[in-house]
């Protein structure tokens, strides 16, 4: 079907926008459309200078006889800084400050938008590392988990702190928590191999035991931990459980009030 090309451009954008990192066809694209390949390199061509434009990301184009092309997520970084600076504002607030020095913020992680925004923040942080897998841990790292594995076109890997048996045969490690106990944490077998390249994702770090648990995890199938994203890193304790991860804001208080700030280096 050759049809208009405004048509054909929100066809392939939408095809690739819906399926980030995941390789389109340029040959059965072509074929579809009835048109030559060299007009949908165009198209595309097209689609990238715009999304780029946006600040949203840009389509990879795999040269060869059986290329393809796919979006990846990478937000710019002026987009990127003025959507998590309106987030730590949003955060900043003495009534999100809970007990222990912690801030509320499942609200923000439970909201589509927002989650999918901080997936696709976390995972251009990572791309370049060609992670296999997302790993993270339940409940309130699922969100952002789940959207950063979407944006990168690999599986998650939820790590649990309870093994049920609807979750088949899974690998039990213990970790030391920052107050001195220790927990465990399962995951299924079937999710990780020795070929497996994991970025582990998290919501928060404090002392850093549950990434550091879920480094263990990993080791313990193992794979290789290619990078450590958390989504609220807090200042104190300066000294983590876990060295080399990446935040995307980072956590003190003052006075009994949350402040959140964009972490270097995003």
């Amino acid at each position: 079907m050759k049809g208009k090309r405004t048509e054909r451009l929100i066809r392939i954008a939408s095809r690739l926008l819906l399926s980030p990192s995941r390789p389109m066809s340029l040959t059965d694209t072509a074929s579809g459309f009835s048109v030559s390949k060299t007009l949908i390199s165009d198209d595309i061509e097209m689609i990238s200078e715009s999304l780029s434009s946006e600040g949203v990301g840009r389509v990879v184009t795999e040269r060869g006889r059986s290329g393809g092309a796919y979006f990846l997520p990478s937000p710019s970084k002026e987009y990127m800084e003025s959507k998590l600076r309106e987030l730590a504002k949003l955060l900043s607030v003495p009534e999100r400050l809970l007990p222990g020095e912690l801030v509320y913020f499942t609200d923000i992680l439970f909201e589509p938008s927002w989650a999918s925004f901080l997936g696709f923040a976390m995972a251009s942080l990572f791309s370049d590392k060609s992670p296999t897998v997302v790993m993270t841990s339940e409940v309130k790292g699922i969100p952002v988990g789940f959207f950063t594995a979407y944006a990168l076109g690999v599986p998650l890997a939820a790590c649990r702190f309870r093994n049920r048996p609807s979750d088949g045969p899974a690998v039990g490690v213990h970790f030391p928590t920052g107050n001195g106990d220790v927990r465990t944490m399962y995951l299924g077998t079937r999710l990780l191999d020795q070929s497996s390249r994991v970025l582990i994702v998290d919501d928060f770090m404090r002392g850093g035991s549950t990434a550091s648990g879920m480094f263990l995890m990993a080791r313990e199938f193992g794979a290789e931990v290619v990078g450590v994203g958390i989504f609220v890193s807090s200042a104190e304790p300066k000294k983590k459980a876990l060295t080399g991860y990446r935040s995307l804001l980072e956590l003190s208080v003052d006075q009994g009030v949350p402040m959140l700030s964009v972490s270097e280096g995003v």
